[in-house]
């Protein structure tokens, strides 16, 4: 019962990656499409998907890049993606999607974008869900790569390209030496947005706010070894977009029962989270079950829920006035569907 309520709940997505959203099923048949070798054992296609840190993930997450090449391709791991947003009840979704791992294979990025673009026109009309793109950086290629990057996008600018994100692996690489991207990023109307705090320090998420002007943070859980930096952000009112089952499998905070998981701490520091599903198929999650863990095993209640939905259109890069209409209609609407 509780798990068809929270599905129905409407809600917004703003931590998913497309590239890893596509199905173990369609990673097979996309492989064995452009005759790709899946250097993995497995009996059961989700098997591909058992990994138990992020080194090992960035691996599987490479492989499947590999096996998108045209626009067909694009178009439908994204309309598959979006319709299980949908499906899962989320009305809007700002999807990340990361370049670099297709354009090193020689797929052009128009190829990416038209494919993308496409396959979520289609969703949304056939599933209702709205949408925005935010290309990321690989923040591995370095600094002067990340100024091309943005010099890329900033070239095939589309209406549906909101704003810039930094991901893959932030352990050598802090948020700090991409400053001259996200300048350029900003000079070019762009919103900003940085994963850090992941299994990065807490400075990593203090510089992706001071010094790349970031407007969100993505994880941002190592945030609570700074008590004083925490503070200041729940003061700010800075968004956090939160993944539950990421952080048992990236982080250090595997155990959701835990009083002091990074979630939980952040939520009663009065920090703004708002949840996620990140990678659903990756992680043998959707984004229901997130919202499943948060009450379950964080042990957050139903009152807690709409707050971290209605964060979610805070956070959203809107304008104010949906923003205003979504709180008041999606407030009444989750009101009556946990009354039923």
């Amino acid at each position: 019962m509780l798990y068809e309520k929270l599905k129905m709940l409407p809600k917004t997505e703003l931590h998913l990656h497309l590239g890893g959203s596509v199905n173990a099923k369609t990673f097979i048949e996309l492989a064995n499409k452009h005759g790709l070798h899946i250097p993995v054992e497995y009996e059961e296609p989700d098997d591909l998907y058992d990994y138990d840190n992020l080194a090992d993930f960035l691996k599987v997450y490479s492989l499947i890049s590999q096996a998108c090449i045209d626009k067909d391709d694009f178009h439908r791991i994204t309309y598959e993606c979006l319709s299980r947003c949908a499906e899962h009840g989320a009305r809007y979704v700002e999807l990340f999607f990361s370049p670099e791992e297709h354009l090193k294979y020689g797929v052009s990025y128009q190829t990416i974008l038209d494919g993308i673009i496409a396959g979520a026109d289609d969703a949304e009309k056939d599933r209702g869900v709205t949408y925005q793109l935010i290309p990321a950086i690989n923040r591995e290629l370095g600094p002067e790569r990340a100024i091309q990057f943005v010099d890329m996008v900033c070239a095939y600018k589309r209406d549906d390209i909101i704003g810039i994100g930094l991901d893959f692996d932030e352990t050598a690489n802090p948020p700090q030496v991409f400053e001259a991207a996200f300048n350029l990023a900003t000079k070019n109307g762009l919103h900003k947005t940085s994963h850090e705090g992941e299994v990065g320090p807490a400075s990593n998420v203090v510089n992706s706010i001071d010094v790349l002007g970031c407007e969100r943070v993505d994880h941002g859980y190592h945030i609570v070894d700074d008590v004083q930096q925490m503070n200041r952000f729940a003061q700010e009112q800075i968004l956090f977009t939160v993944c539950p089952v990421t952080t048992t499998v990236t982080t250090k905070w595997r155990d959701l029962d835990a009083e002091d998981h990074a979630i939980r701490v952040m939520a009663d520091a009065g920090l703004k989270i708002m949840i996620n599903s990140d990678d659903p198929p990756m992680l043998h999650t959707d984004l229901t079950n997130e919202y499943i863990l948060m009450v379950d095993k964080l042990k957050f209640g139903i009152e807690d829920i709409k707050t971290f939905i209605l964060n979610g259109i805070d956070g959203a890069w809107l304008d104010e006035s949906t923003k205003r209409q979504w709180r008041s209609e999606w407030s009444a609407e989750i009101d009556r569907i946990i009354l039923e």
